[in-house]
């Protein structure tokens, strides 16, 4: 098995500069020659075992933040923009990707935003009533896909808004109930809480200083959206300095934003952090034994394990997403290796898709990609009733999975061979690279076809070695 060469010179770079020391003392402090390290900052030389084992003894460095965050990211989501066929066949190799995904991500994402915008014009020219119906449309992502992308590069963990939610929650400590201690909190500051009748699932009124929550709604999102209005009216300071800090292009993208730090602070608050780790490594990640512990819902839980990242104390990397019947992605993360397709649908042998068919069981799979990578992947229905006969069923599907070498810490492991039985999934037709896949929708972009009218497989072509 060949083993990939650690390259993060951006990473020891920027880790040098927090820590404020020149090249000279940190190359002294790491035990290597000046050269050696400005080499290894440039990405000339991969970082040895040895630097890597003295950046944890010197510095207390977690060491995992050299092998994860943006560079994977961005490589992927770069390989998925360059198979357009705006681009033709001139598809640099994977190393060159890498390569600038390490060594100039600021360009990388200048990049992958000029094709977003691309895509976007594009898609409204082929909509002329859209097109005519728009005055002064501008070149911006959509806000909601620039709100998605920043938590994405955030590794969905929000450290500031984490650490307040988990002071907060001490004030009703282990197995408390957050309902009591917030209610009483709001109604020191005069707001009075109160449960209706109404088709909202929450309603604020500044003016009356009232707030209502849906009785029609299960406990865990009466919990949940208390803890929402509570971070916007006593965390506001922190969400508006963070949302500064983010430098969102257009208003809406804010607002929607400051919606996204909220519902992180009230997850954040209902299962804390230090609390909630611990929780989960005794309960083997068992979804509905935490979602009892906390009072929480199995999508909440499932959501909550995504963003254990914090420096020093992560949790296992997970990734998560969720679907609706059509197969497309309305919340998306990962701290794996596993990217999500930005364009187009998603793999369909993924178990995800068929948790629609079997509701209210967790449907388990072993699944590898094609770079080789394997995993164990959780999926489960989270339909959500309206609350009455007439109102509507909003249906979802969640997936939750990780690398097969964190499997064992999973109760959803059990009785599984974790050497075989793996399925070949991808991440969506266009850029998957498998040759024989039964499910195939379109062609892969960055390969040739050969076609044979007289010969019929499992495909109508041949893609060409």
């Amino acid at each position: 098995m060949t083993v990939q060469k650690l390259y993060a010179g951006v990473t020891l770079r920027e880790t040098r500069t927090r820590l404020g020391l020149t090249q000279k003392a940190f190359a002294e402090r790491l035990g290597v020659s000046l050269p050696y390290l400005n080499q290894m900052e440039n990405n000339h030389r991969p970082i040895s075992a040895a630097v890597v084992l003295r950046l944890a003894q010197e510095f207390g460095f977690d060491v995992t933040e050299l092998t994860t965050g943006d560079a994977e990211r961005i490589v992927s989501d770069m390989r998925e923009a360059l198979a357009d066929p705006v681009f033709g066949a001139a598809v640099p190799p994977l190393a060159d990707l890498r390569l600038a995904a390490s060594n100039a991500p600021a360009l990388a994402r200048a990049f992958l935003n000029l094709h977003r915008a691309y895509r976007q014009t594009h898609e409204r020219l082929a909509s002329l009533d859209e097109a005519l119906g728009r005055d002064g449309a501008s070149l911006r992502p959509s806000p909601w896909e620039e709100v998605r992308d920043f938590f994405h590069y955030c590794d969905n963990y929000i450290d500031a808004v984490d650490l307040a939610a988990e002071r907060l929650s001490q004030a009703w400590g282990p197995g408390g109930d957050p309902v009591a201690v917030v209610t009483d909190q709001l109604a020191a500051r005069g707001i009075a809480v109160a449960t209706g009748d109404e088709a909202a699932i929450r309603i604020y009124d500044p003016q009356t200083r009232r707030l209502t929550v849906s009785a029609r709604v299960a406990e865990p999102t009466r919990r949940f959206q208390l803890l929402h209005q509570m971070a916007l009216l006593t965390q506001n300071d922190l969400l508006e300095a963070t949302l500064d800090l983010a430098r969102f292009q257009t208003p809406e993208a804010r607002g929607i934003a400051k919606i996204g730090l909220a519902n992180y602070f009230a997850g954040a608050a209902l299962m804390p952090y230090r609390a909630f780790l611990a929780a989960a490594q005794q309960e083997r990640h068992d979804l509905e034994r935490l979602a009892d512990r906390f009072g929480a819902s199995i999508e909440q839980v499932a959501h909550r394990l995504s963003t254990m990242q914090r420096p020093g104390l992560k949790g296992i990397p997970f990734f998560f997403v969720r679907v609706d019947q059509a197969g497309t992605i309305t919340k998306r993360h990962s701290a794996t290796r596993l990217q999500f397709a930005r364009f187009g649908g998603g793999c369909p042998l993924w178990n995800v898709h068929r948790a629609f068919e079997m509701p209210g069981r967790f449907l388990r799979q072993l699944a590898e990609t094609p770079d080789g990578v394997r995993y164990l992947s959780l999926a489960r229905d989270v339909s959500k009733p309206g609350g009455s006969f007439t109102a509507p069923v909003r249906r979802y599907a969640i997936a939750l999975g990780c690398e097969i070498a964190h499997a064992p810490q999973l109760v959803y492991a059990d009785g599984l061979d974790l050497a075989r039985g793996f399925q070949p999934i991808g991440i969506s037709c266009r850029i998957c690279e498998r040759r024989d896949c039964h499910q195939r929708s379109v062609p892969p972009l960055e390969r040739h076809l050969r076609v044979d009218p007289d010969r019929r497989g499992l495909l109508p072509y041949v893609i060409a070695e």
